[in-house]
């Protein structure tokens, strides 16, 4: 059989070798298949080659350029290098950021090919995803983000200059402890990050107003009750219930100096940055992951990387999309690369191929020919459990054999809660999609009440769901580094949703 090789002159590269020519013939080629062939839209590319010592430190420092030293980010750092240096643990080939323009990072020991992955992948994949998904339009402001990471930056630099390092290191370890409760759930207008640090002296005078007015509610005498106009008055000034603790703490923290609360500030914002992140993990990677093998599958149809070429990538595809079973030992749960891929070739072959059952649950696209709206339509939409309820077939669930096993600890066994009919399905999907849904997984605590006619006591309650109370020692932990923050005696209740009761307190004091 003669095997017949494209002609060199027509290949974007041949070997493993690469320079900075080689990556811009790669991404031109790249977007003339995401632009012309997907109708994906990005932001302008602005890949950047780093060694992997620089991506152990991206690594430690969230991905995140320009970003603010802390103790916590050299510890990181030292792991990830540990376990890199002993052979344990590889290092992803990319690190991408939600910016505009989008930085690509990419591995300076990664193959020619390696390159052209990640560049379809990062540079194409993500970053549609970025520029069009809703959640990050309306949570994250990818214009002024890398700007914002300079000022936070330098600002945290002149706090260690004029306040000391030790003093400014309390305060973000307190603040990164209560990271995860700093950011808010509901729809806001979008952060303008490109005018935070004008707006830096404003809010400063401002606060400093608020908070007189604030504390001046205070009774001269403590004993005596406050009405229930004060007491409507107060809470209205405080925002209560508020579940933006970090956000509490920047506002009304009596004690904190202007310097503390804009570091406050910043690590907020920081946590609203990556918040879209954490509930789009699986469909950003899915929409990555299918860009690069649609692409990719192109280029190889056209001649333009070779068959070593091919095999090479599609090695790389297959251990990254690789799911392990539930009884293997590396088994962690749902392999977001696994499941995200899965769905988005299952809305392809229900586009072009579909069963009667797939015309019978998805008759909106069922059979119409080409996947790429729908996609893109999903792409911009959902998130991880929406799309999961909207576009997870039966015929993936057979697929990725998927069963639902409920672990009631009132009960002496497990029980299988769906089978592989209709009903089951649907139970089976909801299960699933619960699974990424924050507002299941994340604990629900707000700031409900201030004893300001007492001792100042903050108050915070915790509605338990499923009966799934916090972890004591964790949660005393992080109640200490709040208490920090406020400087008075903090309460946490973790209350029955239905009927109110307290099931359990923790109380906590500042540290002296």
């Amino acid at each position: 059989m003669n095997v017949i090789l494209p002609p060199k002159d027509r290949l974007l590269y041949d070997g493993a070798d690469w320079d900075f020519d080689t990556l811009m013939r790669v991404h031109d080629a790249c977007a003339e298949i995401a632009g012309g062939e997907m109708g994906l839209d990005w932001y302008p590319n602005r890949i950047e080659v780093i060694s992997a010592e620089q991506m152990l430190d991206a690594y430690a420092s969230t991905g995140l350029p320009l970003f603010y030293r802390h103790w916590s980010f050299g510890k990181h750092f030292a792991q990830h290098e540990a376990l890199y240096r002993k052979g344990l643990r590889g290092l992803a080939y990319e690190i991408v950021i939600n910016s505009d323009p989008c930085v690509s990072y990419v591995m300076e020991e990664n193959t020619a090919t390696m390159q052209a992955l990640v560049i379809a992948h990062a540079a194409f994949g993500h970053n549609h995803f970025f520029k069009n998904n809703e959640l990050f339009k309306q949570w994250t402001d990818a214009k002024g983000i890398l700007d914002y990471l300079e000022f936070a930056k330098g600002y945290v630099q002149s706090c260690e200059e004029q306040h000391g390092e030790m003093a400014v290191e309390r305060v973000l370890d307190s603040a990164h402890a209560l990271m995860n409760y700093g950011v808010h759930r509901h729809r806001r207008r979008a952060p303008d990050l490109l005018s935070e640090q004008k707006r830096e002296r404003e809010r400063r005078e401002h606060d400093e107003r608020m908070f007189n007015v604030l504390w001046s509610t205070l009774p001269e005498k403590a004993a005596q009750p406050a009405a229930r106009g004060d007491e409507e008055r107060r809470r209205a000034l405080l925002q209560l219930p508020q579940e933006n603790v970090l956000y509490f703490l920047e506002k009304s923290a009596p004690r904190l100096a202007p310097w503390q609360r804009e570091i406050l500030r910043i690590v907020r914002n920081v946590a609203q940055y990556f918040y879209p992140q954490r509930q789009t993990k699986m469909m950003n990677e899915g929409c990555a992951t299918y860009t690069h093998h649609r692409i990719l599958n192109r280029l190889h149809e056209q001649g333009r990387i070779s068959d070593g070429a091919m095999l090479e990538w599609l090695h790389s595809h297959s251990s990254v999309v690789m799911q392990p079973d539930f009884d293997d030992q590396r088994y962690s749960g749902m392999n977001p690369y696994a499941l995200g891929f899965a769905m988005m070739e299952d809305i392809e072959r229900i586009c072009r191929e579909p069963t009667e059952e797939d015309r019978e649950w998805f008759p909106d696209f069922a059979g119409c020919g080409d996947p790429m709206p729908v996609l893109r339509y999903g792409w911009s939409e959902f998130r991880d459990e929406s799309f999961i309820l909207q576009f997870l077939s039966p015929h993936l669930m057979r697929k990725l054999k998927l069963f639902h096993i409920v672990d009631d600890s009132a009960q002496p066994v497990l029980r299988v809660d769906s089978m592989h009919d209709e009903r089951g399905y649907r139970r089976l999907r909801r299960a699933l999609a619960k699974q990424y849904d924050p507002a299941w997984s994340d604990p629900d605590i707000q700031v409900v009440d201030v004893d300001l006619a007492g001792d100042r006591k903050l108050i915070l309650e915790h509605r338990v769901a499923s009966g799934r109370l916090l972890e004591e020692q964790e949660a005393r932990q992080v109640l200490r580094h709040l208490a920090s923050l406020w400087s008075y005696d903090v309460l946490l209740r973790e209350v029955d949703p239905v009927s109110g009761a307290s099931l359990r307190e923790h109380a906590v004091s500042p540290p002296r």
